[in-house]
C-alpha cells in the first residue's frame, strides 16, 4: 500500500543546562555550558514508498543535549536526525499550511527543525563587575513542526487513461514492472513505477468522469500527473467511443488544473490485438484531431513495443 499524505509531528533536542558550580579551593566558577541538541533533517531518496514509514510512528523525536558538569566540562551534543523521504515530498506545515520545503532530488537535504542551543554555564558570566556569578542559562527548546507530507510522483512518463485502458500491462512489457493487471476496473490502487533506457515511467490508476471532484479514485492520483513530463495517453481500441474516452481525461486534468493541458501528450492505442486492423485505423484517424503522435501498440507485438520503446530515447 503506498502512503501519499500523512501527519507527522517533528521535535528537535533541547539544548542542556548550564551548571552553577564553583571550585572548592579557589571558588571561583566552573559551571560548564550544556550542548546543543539535535536538528532534525530531511533527506530525498529514490523510494516512493517511505512515507509508510510513519503508519506507526508519528512524532519524530531529536535527543536533548546534556547539560553542563562541573569542572568547566561542556555536556555533550546530540546527534542529528536524518529522516528519507521519497523525491517529491512537500512539507506543509499544518497549522497555517505554508510551504516548509521541497524535496526534488536524490540526496537533496533541508534543516527541518533546529536543535536547541546549549546554555551557559556560570563560569561563561565571570566578570570583574561579577567575579562569582551564581547563575546559568536553560537550553533553548528545539523547534517542533506539525507536518503534513505529501507525496507528488517525479517521473519523466506518466502513463493515463480510463480504467482497463491497459496502462499497467504495458508497464509491465516496457520495464521490469510487475504491476497487477485484470480485466476490471480499478485493477491498480496505487501509482508503479518503472524504467526504460534511464526513464521513469509511472503508471497512474485509471481516471474517471468526476475524478477532480472526487468521484472513483478521486484527486488523490491526479496529483501525481504534476510532476510528470510527457503523458501518455492511453485509449483501448476496444471502446465504443474512443474521442470520449480522451475528452473525458483531458477534462478531468483541465478541471484540477489547467496547466496540466500545456503537458506534451502522446496518445497510445492500445489492446490493437483484440480488434480489427480496419477498427485500429480508424481510432488513429479521429484521434489524429487531437494529437500529432498517435501511436498503435499491443503487448503482443513485438514490433510495436519496439516502436513504443523509441520515444524514450
Amino acid at each position: 500500500m503506498l502512503i501519499d499524505v500523512t501527519e507527522v509531528t517533528f521535535k528537535a533536542g533541547n539544548g542542556g543546562n548550564g551548571k552553577v558550580s564553583f571550585r572548592r579551593n579557589k571558588k571561583g566558577p566552573d559551571g560548564g555550558s550544556g550542548g546543543n541538541g539535535g536538528n532534525i533533517l530531511v533527506r530525498g531518496v529514490n523510494d516512493i514508498f517511505l512515507l509508510n514509514q510513519f503508519t506507526q510512528d508519528t512524532v519524530i523525536l531529536a535527543e536533548n543535549g546534556e547539560h553542563g558538569a562541573d569542572n568547566q566540562r561542556t555536556g555533550h551534543g546530540a546527534k542529528d536526525i536524518i529522516i528519507n523521504l521519497p523525491i517529491g515530498t512537500s512539507i506543509f506545515d499544518k497549522t497555517d499550511h505554508h510551504l516548509v520545503c521541497e524535496l526534488t532530488k536524490v540526496d537533496e537535504e533541508f534543516l527541518l527543525c533546529k536543535g536547541g542551543k546549549g546554555g551557559k554555564g556560570n563560569s561563561e558570566f565571570k566578570s570583574a563587575q561579577n567575579p562569582v556569578p551564581n547563575t546559568a542559562q536553560p537550553g533553548e527548546k528545539g523547534q517542533k513542526l506539525m507536518a503534513i507530507l505529501s507525496l507528488k510522483l517525479i517521473a519523466d512518463f506518466g502513463l493515463i487513461g480510463l480504467p482497463n485502458a491497459g496502462k499497467s500491462s504495458l508497464l509491465n512489457e516496457l520495464t521490469s514492472a510487475n504491476a497487477k493487471t485484470g480485466n476490471y476496473e480499478f485493477t491498480t490502487l496505487e501509482p508503479n513505477l518503472g524504467v526504460l533506457k534511464g526513464k521513469v515511467i509511472a503508471d497512474i490508476p485509471g481516471l474517471i468522469e468526476g475524478a477532480s471532484t472526487g468521484r472513483g479514485l478521486g484527486i488523490g492520483f491526479l496529483k501525481h500527473i504534476e510532476k510528470v513530463g510527457v503523458l501518455l495517453h492511453c485509449i483501448s481500441a476496444e471502446s465504443k467511443d474512443v474521442v470520449g474516452d480522451y475528452k473525458i481525461i483531458r477534462a478531468e486534468l483541465a478541471n484540477y488544473n489547467p496547466k496540466m493541458l500545456e503537458k506534451k501528450e502522446i496518445i497510445i492505442v492500445t489492446k490493437t490485438d483484440l480488434v480489427d486492423q480496419k477498427i485500429v485505423k480508424n481510432c488513429i484517424t479521429k484521434l489524429k484531431k487531437y494529437g500529432d503522435s498517435v501511436i498503435p501498440v499491443s503487448v503482443h507485438n513485438f514490433a510495436e513495443i519496439q516502436n513504443l520503446k523509441e520515444i524514450f530515447i
